[in-house]
Formats: structure tokens, sequence, C-alpha cells
């Protein structure tokens, strides 16, 4: 089993919140200087960068979906979460968590994979009726 495991319902309804979380077994989420990140992949299109909180919980978020997207972190968990609101099916998609050095932010939401050296092995999420 890796150091990250998404987890999270497969199917959420539009208009309504996708919610998922990320476990993390090795390393602590509090940790310098770890950054964890939220990255999706449409069916038949690249990564998107979504968002991260950074060791010290603060959180930047990719522009174009910052009023619809939250990320927190439960610290005596050892986990972090993403909310979607209002989803559409265009939110369907393969759901990753990952692990970088350091803080590192994409507002073009195009993710660097060579900034990454941990990742959970995806959830895939429908939004479908």
């Amino acid at each position: 089993q890796g150091q990250l495991q998404e987890s999270g319902p497969g199917l959420v309804k539009p208009s309504q919140t996708l919610s998922l979380t990320c476990t993390v077994s090795r390393g602590s989420i509090t940790s310098t200087p770890w950054s964890w990140h939220w990255i999706r992949q449409p069916p038949g299109k690249g990564l998107e960068w979504m968002g991260v909180i950074a060791y010290d919980g603060s959180t930047y978020y990719m522009p174009s979906l910052k009023s619809r997207i939250f990320i927190s972190r439960d610290t005596s968990k050892n986990q972090f979460f993403l909310q979607v609101s209002s989803v559409t099916p265009e939110d369907t998609a393969v759901y990753y968590c990952a692990r970088a050095d350091g803080l590192r932010t994409y507002n073009n939401g195009i993710a660097n994979t060579d900034d990454y050296d941990a990742w959970g092995q995806g959830t895939l999420v429908t939004v479908s009726s």
C-alpha cells in the first residue's frame, strides 16, 4: 500500500458536493517541507491541478475552481480533504492526492509531475444523475 490513499463516493449527482479524503500513512501532513495536493484527470484529458494545503494549513486553489473547492485537513488523523460544490458532469475525473517537496502552485492548472514524490492510486468520481 502506498503512502497516500484516496477514498470517497464514486458517484455524485449533479449540483451536489463531491467530498474526498486522502489518508497519509507515512510522514506527517504538518511536517515541513511537504505540501499536499489534489489533482484530477478527466477522461481523455491531461492532469489538472486543483489546489494544495501546506504543512501549516494554508491553502491555495486554481483560480478557475476557487469558488467551488475547499481543501481542509484533520491533523489528528493525518488526513486531508477535498470538497467540490455544485458539480456537473464536467467534474467527472480520476482524482488523485499527491505530495510535493515544498509549496507548489499552478495557477494555469498544469502541474509539473516531476514536483511530486508520492501519489495516491486515484479514485474515479462520476457525476451523473
